[in-house]
């Protein structure tokens, strides 16, 4: 087909649309990043309170008592999963590195495994890979939405949380699997297991220098007190997957839209051109009918 130059404008006017959604959904990623990147940082201070608190209980209480010294995953008769993923497009291979990571790590796991997905898109892709998935949920919006969504997957695994939190010979594992922002790469899938907290995950608490010469005091029923603190590290734990996951989407999309931005304005620039030619080459063609005319009037 012939471009014309009333198909070229019509061409350039409708890039140069798409170049504004683009550049939209770009603010709108960068202004997501910055929020979910802020809420990881303002968690922090909480997570180092919880694990301090865990470490001053912990010390109040005997090892054989709460704590099982064999080995979670060793021992465990199944694993759960829970895979962070996406409900958008416009990602690239954002889902693609998470679910390969998380079937690549649990194939190398005994015991059944079952999966929990959240976002669509890491649904399918988890799917696809051949696991047993066992339920889905909606990837929240905005940070005011990970709460709700982590209180909804702490329902779902209420169980393991009751029976197995203290590594219960023969439990149930549970792990999360995620994208993490990385300097120098958009991110990197990572994976973290949560239950049970059986003596390694003690012994790292244990470890933790107390901040002050002060040393705590623990008030209160010890076993009430660390299940509390159980579930708050529980809590947090999850949110910070949760909101590191969309840090890490909205950061591949704003990458992906900065590629498209890239490709919009090359097209634009080369429409232009051959815009230019072909008018240059009509205004061209209309002088030299004029001249044509004039000589043969003379």
């Amino acid at each position: 087909m012939i471009d014309t130059t009333a198909s070229l404008r019509h061409k350039i006017d409708g890039a140069g649309e798409l170049k504004s959604v683009v550049r939209t959904m770009k603010a709108q990623a960068a202004s997501s990043i910055a929020q979910y990147e802020r809420s990881v940082t303002a968690l922090a201070d909480y997570r180092r309170a919880v694990e301090l608190g865990l470490t001053a209980t912990l010390r109040k209480v005997a090892t054989a008592a709460v704590l099982s010294e064999a080995s979670a995953v060793a021992e465990a008769v199944g694993i759960d999963a829970v895979v962070f993923g996406s409900d958008q497009g416009l990602v690239g291979r954002f889902n693609d590195a998470v679910a390969d990571y998380a079937a690549e790590t649990l194939a190398a796991l005994p015991g059944k495994v079952q999966v929990w997905a959240v976002g669509e898109r890491a649904h399918a892709r988890l799917a696809e890979a051949g696991l047993d998935l066992k339920g889905l949920f909606a990837l929240p919006g905005s940070v005011a939405a990970i709460a709700p969504l982590v209180g909804r997957v702490l329902l779902q695994t209420e169980e393991l949380r009751t029976r197995h939190a203290f590594g219960e010979a023969h439990g149930r594992c549970l792990f999360l699997f995620y994208n993490r922002p990385t300097t120098g790469a958009l991110y990197t899938p990572v994976s973290q297991r949560l239950l049970p907290l059986d003596a390694s995950w003690r012994g790292e608490r244990l470890e933790t220098p107390w901040p002050t010469r002060n040393l705590p005091e623990v008030l209160g029923a010890i076993t009430t007190t660390l299940e509390a603190l159980i579930g708050e590290y529980l809590f947090v734990s999850l949110f910070r997957a949760c909101a590191e996951s969309l840090a890490s989407e909205n950061t591949s999309r704003l990458a992906a839209m900065q590629r498209a931005e890239k490709s919009i304005d090359d097209r634009i620039d080369g429409l232009n051109a051959t815009f230019h030619r072909l008018r240059q080459g009509s205004i061209d063609a209309e002088l030299f009918d004029v001249i044509a005319g004039f000589e043969a009037l003379s």
